[in-house]
């Protein structure tokens, strides 16, 4: 196998799944109370998706120099993962905040019983 027709597409695989997956541990730890965790994991997908882009945005310069890329099943593959990622990445920031506001809701609720 020729690695290097591949590295690109591998690339945007590899961080893409990061930028999952870090999405998804931002949801988990938002529904546990853990804000700050919540939002380093927010920060991470955010990382990981710019390499992702970045990966496919070399392939596109390439592509636009004349340097053709070929389209296979793995390229076809990242692209799958890099659109996943990026609508978790984007869910995630609304799960995020949606947490957030529950739980803010929550205090000013026991706050308001206690005071009875």
């Amino acid at each position: 196998m020729d690695e290097t027709k591949y590295s690109g597409a591998f690339q945007i695989i590899m961080n893409a799944g990061n930028s999952k997956s870090a999405a998804l541990m931002a949801i988990e730890a938002a529904k546990d109370g853990d804000f700050a965790e919540a939002d380093e994991r927010l920060r991470e997908a955010e990382t990981e998706m710019r390499a992702a882009h970045q990966a496919q945005i070399d392939m596109i310069q390439q592509e636009a120099a004349g340097n053709s890329v070929d389209v296979n099943i793995i390229l076809v593959h990242a692209q799958d993962h890099l659109t996943m990622a990026i609508l978790a990445k984007d869910l995630a920031e609304q799960f995020v905040e949606l947490y957030r506001q529950m739980s803010e809701m929550k205090q000013q609720m026991k706050q308001g019983n206690d005071t009875n």
